[in-house]
């Protein structure tokens, strides 16, 4: 017996509410923004579900994961996205599978990276992960490392830099979530100076995504605003981190 999912229509159509809103709010065109679902500790039957609701890429933390959900979903013609910490010696389930990687964030997984899609025959989109917080449990490059980091990358025929991503501190000041979303915008301006194609800037999560999009967000990443809790809290992906996407 199928679930019941039409609370998931229900909950995609508010979000592209808020976020149209949020765009409208900070004097942008809703057509500039874009929503990643996170799909993360969901199963391939609410996935499915929200591919006949015309969802089309989605976001994993996970590798297992997302090797265990890619083949009950092979049919559905998804965009997988990883949006988690990777590490090395994953990197040839997701040269197989995968379709971007948001957080790229250092030369040795590039170069493993790299090598696995040679052998693949393919190339991915990829994000550069660039720490913009102070917080020890968040991941990603030092922003001072960013301008070598991304010269670097041009050698790499397999890695298609498109932009970058962030996890903005977790705070209830607003002000101090602006900054991390600031910062990297920034960061994204000046390497567009140095003739890096950065048109995407992936900041935002359920619970800081209007800021996101005030400060320039190109594409907010939504979990649990989308498909509700879930059964695993966000420390299985994050130690000691409270941040909900």
């Amino acid at each position: 017996m199928s679930m019941d999912t039409g609370w998931l229509a229900d909950n995609w159509a508010q979000i592209r509410r808020r976020v149209d809103a949020a765009c409208r709010e900070a004097g942008r065109d809703p057509a500039d923004v874009g929503i990643l679902p996170v799909s993360k500790t969901f199963g391939p039957e609410l996935i499915r579900a929200g591919v006949a609701l015309g969802m089309r890429r989605f976001g994993e933390n996970k590798v297992q994961e997302l090797r265990d959900k890619s083949a009950p979903l092979a049919d559905c013609g998804i965009d997988w996205v990883m949006i988690g910490h990777l590490q090395t010696n994953k990197a040839k389930d997701v040269a197989r599978l995968a379709s971007e990687v948001q957080s790229l964030d250092r030369l040795e997984l590039a170069e493993a990276l790299d090598r696995r899609l040679q052998h693949e025959g393919r190339a991915i989109d990829v994000l550069v992960q660039v720490k913009t917080s102070s917080e020890p449990s968040k991941y990603g490059l030092p922003p001072e490392q960013l301008p070598g980091f991304l010269n670097v990358l041009r050698g790499y025929d397999t890695l298609h830099v498109r932009g970058l991503m962030t996890l903005a501190i977790h705070s209830s000041e607003p002000a101090e979530v602006r900054g991390c979303f600031r910062l990297l915008r920034e960061l994204r301006d000046r390497a567009m100076v140095q003739d890096h194609d950065l048109t995407k800037l992936s900041m935002g999560m359920s619970g800081d995504f209007p800021l996101a999009i005030a400060e320039g967000a190109t594409e907010v990443r939504i979990g649990t605003a989308i498909f509700g809790s879930r059964p695993y809290p966000d420390s299985y992906y994050w130690p000691e981190s409270p941040d909900a996407a």
